[in-house]
This record gives structure tokens, C-alpha cells and sequence, in this order.
């Protein structure tokens, strides 16, 4: 077919090894200099930077600059939605990478997806909203009941902030490691940032875990149970 999306060219600038590797490092939802970017890559600097440069005229990321130095990041929200769904691919045919060591586990509980909590946890918490009756789940589409506005109103989450934006309240995203979905979208993302302010949980310096303290970890447990 001559006409209509191509989707030849998004597979080719995602389905490079370094690239797929750099877009990886980025769906943690930081911004990334090109020196950190070329480390997760394996490449030279040189060489990150002709893989950037492709990236970014794909649309797939974007730069901006702050003093002496560029930062990357993920064009958008879709873009890191499109990622995750193939990591769910991936993973579903058997395609996956084994690196050993003490960060699989913890990747595996929680950790970040772009903005929002993926993971065990990330499923978790999903879960325990529709099975308390705060979210309504059908299928793939997530809408926040009355009850959710209150018990979130309780927890701290300022709804009317988040209804602001065009960006969904309330998005599915299915997780790569648990194969079901987790919350995403701007609930989500506000979500992970009260744990992370409230000294629940921080992100893990070296890759995308999210590391809960004890106390953090059983008012977690605590805020949303599991049947």
C-alpha cells in the first residue's frame, strides 16, 4: 500500500538496538542528556547523536536546552504508550532480554511508566479502585465515580487541577511485566507524585524502580488493598 501511515518508518527508528535501548531509558519520563543516553546505549557520543538526530525528526522525541546542555525526552504521553505496548509484545512472545541482578525484582514491583506507576504495584492500585467501586472499568475505558472523587479529595489528589488539562483523568495502560493493565493518564501521574513528595516511595538512581520505604510501602498496602 502506497498511501496512508508509515508505520515502516517508525519501525525502523524504534527497532534499532541502540535506539530501542535510548527510548527505553527514556519511558522512566526524565529528560536525558545525550552523554547518558550513548551509556544506556552502549555507543559513543558521536554515534548517539546520529541516533537522536533520527529520532527526533521521526517525532518520536524531543530535545530542549537549558544552559550548556541538551535534554531529551519522550515526544509525548502516545509516544510512551506506543513503547509500552510493544514491550507487552515482546514479552508475549517470549521475546525478552535476561539481565540478572538485584534490579529485576524491583522493576517488577513498581516502577515507572513515563509519568505514572507500572508494575505490580502499578496493577495494584488499579485493581483495588475498581474493586472498591472509585473507578469503573469497562474494557479498556476507566471513568472516575463519585466515590473515587471523594476517597481521592481524602487522600490529597486535587481533581479540579486535573480535569484542566486534555490529557484523559483516567487511562489504562497495560503493564509489559504483569500483563494487565495499570492506571495511567493524569491520575496517575498525580498519584505517583504524591508517593513520591510524601516520602513514600523515590525513583531509583540507576533505572526505572521505584523503591518504597517500610512505612511508605505499608500505607500503600494499607491505601489499596487487595481481594
Amino acid at each position: 500500500m502506497k498511501e496512508g501511515p508509515d508505520i515502516a518508518r517508525i519501525g525502523t527508528l524504534i527497532g534499532d538496538p541502540a535506539r530501542a535501548n535510548m527510548l527505553t531509558a527514556l519511558t522512566g519520563g526524565q529528560a536525558l542528556t545525550a552523554t547518558e543516553l550513548a551509556q544506556a546505549a552502549g555507543v559513543t557520543l558521536q554515534t548517539a547523536s546520529s541516533h537522536l538526530s533520527k529520532l527526533e525528526d521521526g517525532g518520536i522525541i524531543s530535545q530542549r536546552k537549558q544552559g550548556r546542555h541538551r535534554y531529551y525526552a519522550l515526544a509525548d504521553a502516545a509516544t510512551a504508550s506506543l513503547l509500552e505496548g510493544i514491550m507487552v509484545f515482546a514479552a508475549s512472545r517470549g521475546h525478552l532480554r535476561h539481565r540478572p541482578g538485584p534490579k529485576d525484582p524491583a522493576l517488577r514491583k513498581a516502577r515507572v511508566c513515563y509519568d505514572h506507576l507500572a508494575g505490580d504495584y502499578g496493577v495494584r492500585m488499579l485493581d483495588s479502585f475498581v474493586q472498591s467501586g472509585a473507578i469503573d472499568e469497562d474494557g479498556e475505558n476507566l471513568r472516575l465515580t463519585d466515590e473515587g472523587r471523594a476517597r481521592l479529595a481524602e487522600i490529597g489528589i486535587d481533581l479540579e487541577a486535573l480535569s484542566s488539562t486534555r490529557r484523559p483523568l483516567c487511562k489504562s495502560c497495560l503493564d509489559w511485566s504483569e500483563r494487565r493493565s495499570h492506571l495511567a493518564g493524569t491520575l496517575g501521574k498525580a498519584l505517583l507524585s504524591h508517593f513520591l513528595e510524601k516520602g513514600w516511595a523515590r525513583r531509583s538512581e540507576d533505572s526505572r524502580a521505584i523503591l518504597f520505604t517500610p512505612s511508605g510501602e505499608r500505607k500503600f498496602l494499607s491505601l489499596f488493598p487487595a481481594e
